[in-house]
């Protein structure tokens, strides 16, 4: 049997193998064998008496633990077996915290650590209130975001939508007591940098690794950064195909909306806000990256992820109040939906790079898509959203009603409806409360 999550050799007992007990405490527990090499193979220990004595005094008075401590024998020669539970509590070997990953041991530092600490003790990190912050500092516009998102999804009654904002962040767990967990403030607070540095979005556009062009910061609550992010890229960075049928226009990009979107708002909830660097995302002419820092569960690697699995979002309550949004799905699927929309589409399932502290994941354009820029400003006519037939069956809406149903940004109505009217496609009838749009014909 080789060494695994749960199993270590050693070939002969040495003092600082008390870090490996250590590390088996603080994670799933496992079994420390003396006497066997790396390949499992028996070469025995000479001094087996002695260590069956020392050894459990030596992890009591340095850990503070009991641990089982076996005499067995194989091949006719002496083995000590040391087994380690799991502790509940965290467990250090002279003020370090020693971790077990697959088969090595980790020295936990800076996030890794804050992370396991506050795992241990219950809590998760965006759960920790925060001090000087109070329901009445929150912005309306998140409120007004989530709102609108959680009714078209329709995973929050209409009654739990009338509820005062306290009463809402009640709702969805985001109070401690009377004081705001970080989830809520990064959700619904418009300068949530003012307590958690780098929580914002960095975009820029790349003609080669070495050569950016230009870039763009998306500031602001997560509902404000949810709701236009992915506006931006869409009407800014990536540039789509253009083809028609009849006299239709039809713009194709090169990446699924709908994927893009699911991988943004999955880097927002697992990003780890403690490093505070923010969400970054490169754009090239063929290829889009999407990266975010993050603390993946032990044992994870990209299969993991591609694989069916557990929903362990980093930042839980963050996630819960995007699912009741209707931004994500739950029970792990972001991933498969994000691949089965990338199969539809006709281009290739995203890369996963995992690295020890982030996660990167590329989108990779089809050798046919050449692109053709999609300007908006020098083509007014340009209408992806196909706002105007729905103006032609809904004329009276506000721009409000008009960004609900399609599930964009008010300003994005508000620039297109400019850019119909100065193509002298629609007027506008009456006075902008009681009036209506009229289609030219």
């Amino acid at each position: 049997m080789s060494e695994s999550q749960l199993i270590e050799y050693k070939e002969s007992w040495r003092d600082e193998y008390l870090k490996w007990i250590c590390g088996f405490a603080n994670a799933q527990g496992g079994v420390l064998y003396i006497g066997k090499r790396d390949d499992g193979s028996v070469c025995g220990v000479a001094d087996s008496k002695k260590l069956m004595e020392d050894i459990p005094n030596k992890v009591r008075d340095a850990l503070g633990l009991i641990v089982d401590v076996d005499l067995i024998t194989e091949n006719g020669l002496d083995v000590i077996k040391i087994t380690v539970e799991e502790n509940p509590y965290p467990v250090n070997y002279k003020g370090e915290y020693h971790y077990r990953t697959g088969s090595t041991k980790q020295l936990l530092q800076g996030s890794a650590l804050t992370n396991f600490l506050l795992r241990k003790t219950g809590k998760n990190w965006d759960s920790v209130p925060l001090e000087n912050v109070s329901v009445d500092d929150l912005d309306k516009e998140s409120f007004d975001i989530f709102h609108r998102e959680a009714i078209r999804s329709g995973r929050m009654s209409k009654d739990d939508l009338k509820l005062s904002n306290q009463d809402l962040l009640e709702k969805l767990n985001l109070l401690d007591g009377t004081m705001l967990k970080r989830a809520a403030v990064l959700l619904f607070h418009r300068n949530p940098e003012k307590w958690i540095t780098g929580s914002f979005v960095k975009i820029g556009f790349f003609e080669t690794d070495a050569d950016l062009r230009y870039q763009d910061e998306v500031h602001g609550s997560l509902m404000i950064q949810a709701d236009r992010v992915i506006d931006l890229l869409y009407t800014k960075y990536l540039t789509a195909e253009i083809s028609y049928d009849n006299i239709t226009r039809i713009e194709h990009y090169p990446f699924p909306k709908d994927a893009v979107r699911e991988a943004v708002f999955n880097a927002l909830i697992h990003q780890d806000f403690s490093v505070g660097v923010p969400v970054q995302i490169s754009v090239y002419k063929d290829k889009l990256y999407i990266s975010n820092d993050c603390v993946f569960p032990a044992n994870w690697t990209a299969d993991t992820l591609m694989q069916k699995h557990r929903s362990l979002p980093h930042n839980p309550d963050i996630a819960n109040t995007f699912f009741r949004a209707g931004f994500i799905e739950s029970w792990g699927r972001g991933i498969e939906k994000i691949c089965n929309l990338c199969k539809e589409y006709g281009i290739a399932e995203p890369e996963y790079t995992v690295h020890p502290n982030d996660i990167m994941m590329m989108f990779k354009a089809n050798d046919t898509v050449k692109g053709t820029v999609n300007d908006p400003i020098n083509d007014p006519i340009n209408d992806p959203i196909n706002l105007f037939d729905l103006i032609k069956e809904n004329p009276n809406c506000s721009y409000d009603e008009y960004a609900q149903k399609l599930g964009v940004s008010s300003a994005t109505i508000k620039r297109h409806i400019g850019e119909l009217k100065n193509s002298g496609k629609i007027i506008r009838k009456g006075s902008n409360k009681t009036g209506y749009w009229e289609i030219v014909k």
